[in-house]
């Protein structure tokens, strides 16, 4: 007897299901994503064969450039509000509530005291424009004169506060930055016993 022959029948998967995840996913990152705040000073960091990466919290980040410029960055929204919370009353300079969260989302920032309240009023775009911001005062003392110094003691010690932990710091220089300026910088921290911190590189091209 000739075989049955079966009938073949086309195979369908439904792919509804996965599309909904799809997008359900797509969502949720594009929801939960943090836009990467644009700097005020850009600069050009000397490359180097090191591959450690930077973390993402618990950081402070101190950037030299044009020609010995300052500025500096802090890692997590809470810790940015209780440091302008402690360098206020250092200063006996008030700012409204409106002008501490407009501050909390200044990441970087490089101004003196005296013009930041004119700083954190303007428009993000305006912030950014270069040559606005002319750097924090710092000198070799640690009167109030040295703002940065300020800056730093106070991020550290809202740190602790908050995340009851030491805040990281690293020091990101230009290349073509001359050294007195970095060892400035490097004073300051050895003056609030910081002598474990990092410096901040680029990728040399020959190691991509």
């Amino acid at each position: 007897m000739p075989r049955v022959k079966v009938k073949r029948a086309s195979t369908t998967i439904d792919m509804t299901a996965m599309c909904d995840v799809s997008f359900l996913l797509l969502t949720f990152f594009i929801l939960t994503a943090t836009a990467v705040q644009p700097e005020p000073m850009k600069v050009d960091t000397p490359a180097s064969v090191t591959q450690v990466k930077v973390p993402d919290e618990n950081l402070g980040l101190i950037t030299v450039g044009d020609g010995g410029k300052v500025f500096f960055s802090v890692k997590g929204r809470d810790v940015r509000g209780r440091m302008l919370e402690l360098m206020s009353e250092k200063y006996a300079i008030p700012f409204t509530a409106e002008e501490k969260n407009k501050f909390t989302i200044m990441e970087t920032f490089g101004v003196p005291m005296g013009n930041l309240k004119e700083v954190i009023n303007m428009d993000a775009n305006d912030r950014v424009r270069p040559g606005l911001q002319p750097g924090i005062p710092a000198d070799t003392t640690k009167e109030l004169s040295n703002q940065l110094f300020h800056w730093i003691y106070s991020a550290r010690v809202a740190t602790k506060e908050l995340k009851n932990e030491e805040m990281r710091l690293s020091i990101k220089g230009d290349a073509e930055e001359k050294y007195p300026a970095i060892k400035q910088v490097i004073d300051i921290l050895q003056s609030q016993k910081v002598n474990k911190f990092s410096l901040i590189t680029s990728l040399r091209n020959e190691d991509f």
